[in-house]
């Protein structure tokens, strides 16, 4: 097989043009195969295969650098550069990172995972390569999802200013995750409709001789005048001409050889020109397999098939249902994702209450500020988001949000260590930047039910509400271990079990909760679902020199749960403090695949705590 034999892009250049169409159909095959079985972003590469392959067969990696934006389509790079062993053991720990990865090639430039940020990092590499007088080519591969975040336009605009030579690639398959949304999406689509001016400018040139009488000079003039006067009725808006980046195509994203034509070109005109331009490829996500075209968001990201899910349940759904409920009852309420409609569970709000719901497309920082104003002018907004995408809108949490103490609901889905995704979408670091901030209440749930109480707090609290959640509960042990008390008071802490000891587990949210329903001891277990402010109430009743206190986190050790109250428990009873055992993660960067090894990791297990209450103990 030829896959097997590919080992660098050397290899490649070696291929006929069949046999690159050949390695292509391999290609997808083992991308469907893998990530069927390991899970994986499925749909993304796929469209991607013909592509990579085309911008290798032209380019000299890793003398000219590649930067994928976002990274989740880099599958086929990965084959190219030699990993196809490590890919076979894809998201799993000593197996190949979903995303491009600096350990584990110098193909790969940057460690990356979120989106809009390649033109920026692409224009700094121009730079300093500039700087460094030497020559070789930078391309960055970006979708058109990611051209719905800002940031694309603040380095557009120094890109322009620059004239630094760039080769953009933009790969247009009209989706983020869900389908795009917004004006820059219906421009990309009025470009699509281009490729009808391409063929007939193809033609009038061959029909140069229309104008006999002139000389070959004049001839073109002419020709060119009429070009531009008729490009304009296809295309209105230049918007990449406007910025000062030459603009080419659209292309067949699927056409492998036209691709390495038209990059060759490119290529050879830009080291002339010495300026940047953008070459549009036109692509169908999901490409080779039925289900992922027709449902290319379904396919979108696949989960392991040896993972088992049958006793967990979703606290996304639960968010939907409860929403609903609440924006059934409360014309104000409105709920804001960007562009993760179906991970965060606002697709069934968004059924239930269109009229409700906005979807701003892969662009966080303005979402937030969006619901500031939601918020200030009358409404009640709520912004899901990931962990890890939210960290992109810090600013706009602080300064937007808290500072004018605005009543802004935000549910942080996919918090703490989240697994196969690696070290990009860790939600590790929330608490820690979340806490730091003033007027911001901070709740953590320990299942569905505890969460829907919670959103009913949240839209009646004057000032902004954070809720973390990991994806998912257990919906059996820790509900038939502790049994759920009436819902009063969700700023004070629950006693889940009590004992007449001596030892106390503050533990912070579901994931920790769950980890000591097996805990059977003679030990008082604390339900920590508000995080800030503390209840300093409960803190003082167990701020005794006779106590043990263990506090279990899914956050990393600077700045978190365990930092406020160990901080709180030291500044009251500083001669006679408690004993004191922290168990949460380690303040670096984790690129553990598995929820399971993260804790373990961390020693975040049932054997260490009963270690720690043993010792104490004895």
């Amino acid at each position: 097989m030829l896959i097997e034999k590919i080992k660098t892009p050397n290899d490649l250049k070696k291929l006929s043009h069949t046999d690159l169409e050949r390695y292509a159909s391999e290609v997808r095959n083992f991308i469907i195969n893998i990530t069927q079985e390991n899970g994986g972003h499925l749909s993304s590469n796929l469209g991607a295969v013909e592509l990579t392959i085309a911008l290798h067969y032209t380019f000299d990696s890793p003398i000219d650098k590649f930067i994928f934006d976002v990274g989740h389509q880099s599958y086929t790079h990965k084959l190219i550069t030699g990993r196809y062993e490590i890919l076979k053991n894809l998201r799993t720990d000593g197996g190949a990172s979903g995303f491009p990865s600096t350990n584990e090639s110098n193909h790969d430039h940057f460690i990356s995972g979120h989106s809009s940020n390649s033109l920026s990092l692409a224009l700094g590499l121009a730079r300093a390569r500039d700087k460094l007088h030497q020559n070789h080519h930078i391309i960055p591969i970006i979708g058109d999802g990611a051209f719905t975040g800002g940031m694309i336009y603040e380095a557009l605009n120094d890109i322009g200013e620059s004239k630094s030579k760039l080769i953009i690639i933009l790969n247009d398959n009209k989706m983020s995750i869900s389908e795009n949304v917004g004006a820059m999406s219906k421009y990309l689509a009025k470009l699509r409709l281009s490729r009808r001016f391409n063929k007939l400018r193809q033609n009038i040139k061959k029909s140069a001789s229309v104008f006999p009488l002139l000389n070959k000079k004049q001839s073109y003039k002419r020709l060119n005048l009429f070009k531009a006067r008729l490009k304009s009725l296809f295309i209105k808006n230049r918007l990449f001409e406007n910025f000062g980046v030459t603009y080419y195509g659209p292309f067949d994203g699927h056409d492998i050889l036209q691709m390495v034509q038209v990059f060759e070109k490119v290529a050879n005109k830009s080291i002339v020109d010495d300026k940047p331009v953008i070459i549009h490829i036109i692509s169908q996500k999901g490409k080779g397999m039925i289900e992922a075209e027709n449902e290319p968001d379904k396919y979108h990201g696949l989960n392991s098939s040896l993972m088992t899910s049958n006793i967990d349940s979703s606290f996304s759904n639960d968010l939907a249902d409860e929403l609903i409920e609440l924006a059934n009852e409360d014309n104000r309420i409105v709920a804001i994702t960007a562009a993760m409609p179906s991970g965060t569970g606002l697709d069934k709000f968004a059924i239930k209450h269109p009229d409700k719901y906005y979807d701003v497309s892969i662009a966080e920082q303005h979402a937030t500020t969006l619901c500031a104003g939601l918020a200030k002018g009358g409404m009640k907004p709520l912004f899901a988001v990931y962990s890890t995408f939210l960290q992109r809108a810090f600013d706009q949490i602080l300064h937007d949000v808290c500072l004018n103490n605005l009543s802004v609901v935000f549910a942080i889905d996919r918090a703490g260590v989240t697994g196969s995704d690696g070290v990009t979408h860790q939600g590790v670091f929330d608490l820690s930047y979340l806490n730091l901030m003033p007027n911001l209440t901070i709740l953590t749930p320990k299942n569905g039910i505890e969460l829907k109480n919670m959103l009913r707090y949240a839209f009646n609290k004057n000032g902004p509400v954070a809720i973390r959640y990991p994806k998912s509960y257990n919906t059996c042990e820790p509900i038939a271990t502790f049994k759920a008390q009436e819902f009063d008071n969700i700023e004070k802490w629950e006693t889940l079990k009590k004992s007449n000891g001596n030892i106390y587990i503050l533990a912070c949210g579901s994931r920790m909760i769950e980890l000591l329903s097996a805990l059977d001891l003679n030990i008082t277990i604390i339900n920590c679902r508000t995080i800030k402010p503390l209840d300093y109430e409960s803190l003082d009743y167990i701020n005794n020199p006779d106590n043990l206190i263990i506090i279990l986190e899914d956050n990393i050790s600077s700045g978190g749960f365990s930092s406020h109250v160990l901080d709180y428990l030291y500044t009251k009873n500083p001669r006679q403090p408690p004993l004191i055992k922290i168990l949460n993660h380690k303040t670096t960067f984790s690129d553990i695949r598995s929820i399971d090894n993260s804790l373990k990791d961390s020693n975040i297990t049932i054997e260490n705590i009963k270690k720690t209450i043993d010792e104490f103990l004895a």
